[in-house]
C-alpha cells in the first residue's frame, strides 16, 4: 500500500522552530511504521496549532493524519484524531468554512473503519452530535445520516441503513432500500409492515413530504404493490394512504384522525412500536393533547372521517379510489 506523506504546512521562523522539529519527527515515524510515535505526534501538533487559532492548518493535518493511521489498520488512533477533528470544529465554531465538506470528510473517516472496531460508534456519535448542531438537530444533520447510509448500504447492513435513509430526508432513496429489504429479507405477508414503520417515524419527525415520497416510491416500484392508490391488498397501506392525506390537510381534525385509527385497528395492533408514533402524529399534527381525555363514540369518529374525505374531494375536485379494508 502506497504510504500517504504528512502535508507541509507553513512554518514560520523563531516561535515555530519546535513545530518544524516535530513535523520531522512524524515524517521519520510514520516512513518507519512506529505509528504509536507518530500519533503522539499529531496530538502534540494539535494542541500547539489550537493555542495559536490555527484550525484550518491543525485540521487539515489530523485529517491527512487519520487517513494515514486507517489506511495502515491503525483503527484507534484513527479514530482517536478523528475525534480531535471534532474537537477543532467545534472550537472554531463558524471560523471554519466547508461545514458540508467536513461531514463528507468525517464519514469517509467512518467508513475506513471496520463495523466490529468499537471506536467506529464513538466517533460516528460524536460526528453526529456535531453534525447535529449545525442545523439545530438532535437526531444530526440530514446529509450526514445520508452519507453514513450510503456506507452502511454498500457494506450490505441494510437493516441499519433503514434507520439512517429514514433521518436524511430523501424518501425516495428510502424507499427503494425498503424495497430491498422487503424482497431479501422479509415475508409475502409484511410487505406493508416495512414500510409502515418508516412512513410512521418520519411523520412524527414532522416530515409529511419525505413521508409521501417514501411511500409512494415503494408502493410504486414494489412489484408485490405496483400501484400508488387504494384499494390496496394490505388494509395497512390503505391507513397510511388516508394518513398521509389527512396530514396534508389545511383543517385537520383530530376526531376524523382517531377515527381512522380505530378503523385500522386490527392492522395497527400487528406492531406494538405504531402507537408511539401514532401519538406523536396525534398531537403534532392533530393537536391531539386537547383531545385525550374526550370520550368520543367511535360511531361519531367513522362519520366524521367519512364526512372530511367527502369535503376534500369537492374542495380539490378528486376523488378517493375504491373501499376502506
Amino acid at each position: 500500500m502506497q504510504e500517504t506523506q504528512v502535508k507541509s504546512l507553513p512554518v514560520k521562523a523563531g516561535s515555530s522552530r519546535g513545530v518544524a522539529r516535530v513535523l520531522d519527527k512524524l515524517r521519520a515515524s510514520i516512513d518507519s511504521k512506529n505509528f504509536y510515535e507518530a500519533h503522539q505526534m499529531y496530538r502534540t501538533l494539535y494542541f500547539r496549532f489550537v493555542s495559536q487559532g490555527k484550525y484550518d492548518d491543525v485540521l487539515e493535518l489530523l485529517y491527512d493524519g487519520a487517513l494515514t493511521m486507517l489506511e495502515h489498520e491503525q483503527y484507534s488512533s484513527g479514530a482517536d484524531l478523528g475525534l480531535l477533528i471534532i474537537q477543532t470544529l467545534e472550537k472554531a465554531g463558524i471560523q471554519v468554512a466547508g461545514s458540508e465538506q467536513w461531514m463528507k470528510r468525517l464519514t469517509e473517516l467512518i467508513g475506513k473503519i471496520k463495523p466490529s472496531i468499537v471506536d467506529r460508534e464513538t466517533l460516528l456519535e460524536k460526528a453526529m452530535k456535531w453534525s447535529g448542531s449545525l442545523v439545530m438537530s438532535p437526531t444530526g444533520h440530514p446529509l450526514m445520516h445520508q452519507l453514513y447510509a450510503q456506507i452502511l448500504y454498500r457494506e450490505g447492513d441494510l437493516t441499519h441503513a433503514r434507520h439512517h435513509f429514514a433521518l436524511a430526508r430523501d424518501g425516495t432513496s428510502c424507499g427503494f432500500l425498503l424495497i430491498e429489504i422487503s424482497s431479501t429479507k422479509g415475508f409475502t405477508s409484511e410487505i406493508d409492515l416495512f414500510v409502515a414503520h418508516i412512513v410512521l417515524q418520519q411523520l412524527a419527525l414532522k416530515e409529511p413530504t419525505v413521508a409521501a415520497d417514501t411511500f409512494t416510491t415503494y408502493c410504486k416500484f414494489h412489484s408485490g404493490i405496483a400501484c400508488t392508490d387504494p384499494p390496496f391488498a394490505f388494509p395497512l397501506l390503505n391507513f397510511l394512504f388516508f394518513l398521509l392525506q389527512l396530514v396534508e390537510q389545511n383543517n385537520r381534525k383530530f376526531a376524523t384522525f382517531r377515527g381512522l385509527c380505530e378503523l385500522y385497528k386490527p392492522s395497527l395492533e400487528r406492531d406494538p412500536s405504531y402507537e408511539k408514533y401514532l401519538q406523536k402524529i396525534g398531537v403534532k399534527y392533530f393537536d391531539g393533547s386537547r383531545y385525550e381525555q374526550r370520550n368520543i363514540l367511535f360511531s361519531e369518529l367513522l362519520q366524521q372521517f367519512f364526512i372530511d374525505l367527502e369535503e376534500d374531494e369537492l374542495e380539490e375536485g378528486t376523488s378517493v379510489h375504491g373501499e376502506v379494508d
